[in-house]
């Protein structure tokens, strides 16, 4: 018995892998390789839209112009920090890990805002430097 060649190894697909969101959605394209071809839009929530008239961009406003930012050709957003901050270092100096900025909206808005998202075909990443810890946080 051999082992195996060039020809039995994996070789990178285009394949889909359906949305669990409970609705029908646009399932997004798993391809080790999709950043080659992405549109990436990098945007700070908080001066992106102001969905309730506060002066600070929320998750709401975003979600409310994915369909603007489709139209575009965008297919990635990639979301700089939007954690709980004391906001001494943009946004990266981290207060907490597991929560949203309250200026922002809730966890329930930024769900919304990645379904949305992935429901239109969009894959979104977000940023953290895990290094640059707030000295507000617990630790």
């Amino acid at each position: 018995m051999t082992g195996p060649t060039t020809q039995d190894a994996a070789q990178p697909t285009t394949r889909t892998e359906p949305r669990r969101t409970g609705r029908a959605s646009s399932p997004i394209p798993v391809d080790p390789l999709w950043y080659k071809d992405a549109i990436i839009y990098e945007v700070h929530v908080r001066a992106f839209a102001d969905s309730n008239g506060d002066g600070i961009g929320d998750f709401q406003g975003l979600t409310n112009h994915l369909d603007y930012l489709q139209q575009l050709g965008v297919n990635t957003i990639w979301v700089l920090p939007f954690y709980p901050s004391p906001l001494r270092d943009g946004g990266y100096d981290i207060a907490e890990y597991t929560s949203i900025n309250p200026d922002y909206g809730t966890m329930r808005d930024f769900t919304r805002f990645v379904r949305e998202a992935h429901d239109r075909g969009m894959r979104v990443i977000t940023e953290l430097v895990v290094n640059h810890t707030s000295d507000q946080h617990p630790w």
